[in-house]
């Protein structure tokens, strides 16, 4: 007995392949984006503590903070893009742009300061830049 599959058939099944990519994407960034932000807090109680003893400078203190904010991108596009590795430049970038969006967000609301728009978008275009970064070469070691 033989099966034959209409026209139809196939399309539809391409289109629930396509949907399902689709809420794969979201759940993966948003796991990743979790990872990230609980890594960039973990990151930033060690730092806090090691400041007591260190007593670095304010420009070290920037620096940290950008190593810091690096570093959880990396580990977030780690484990996003996991064992796949297409389209990892894509999903980095998309990671890192979420990240540094809601990073920014949340430091002008919870600080109140107002700075100018040239230093929030420098943020969002370094996690857009990071994140692509560390998606390539996350994607490139698989």
């Amino acid at each position: 007995m033989s099966s034959y599959t209409t026209p139809g058939a196939s399309r539809t099944t391409r289109k629930r392949s396509r949907r399902y990519r689709q809420k794969n994407l979201w759940a993966q960034l948003l796991r990743g984006l979790l990872v990230a932000i609980g890594a960039t807090l973990v990151c930033v109680l060690v730092f806090a503590l090691l400041m007591q003893w260190l007593k670095p400078s304010d420009s070290a203190i920037r620096i940290v903070n950008q190593l810091i904010k690096l570093a959880s991108i990396f580990i977030g596009v780690k484990v996003m893009l996991g064992r796949t590795c297409e389209k990892g430049l894509l999903y980095g970038a998309l990671l890192g742009v979420c990240y540094m969006a809601l990073g920014v967000g949340l430091f002008a609301i919870l600080s109140g300061q107002q700075l100018p728009w040239t230093a929030y978008l420098s943020d969002i275009a370094m996690g857009v830049a990071g994140g692509g970064i560390c998606g390539a070469i996350v994607g490139g070691i698989k």
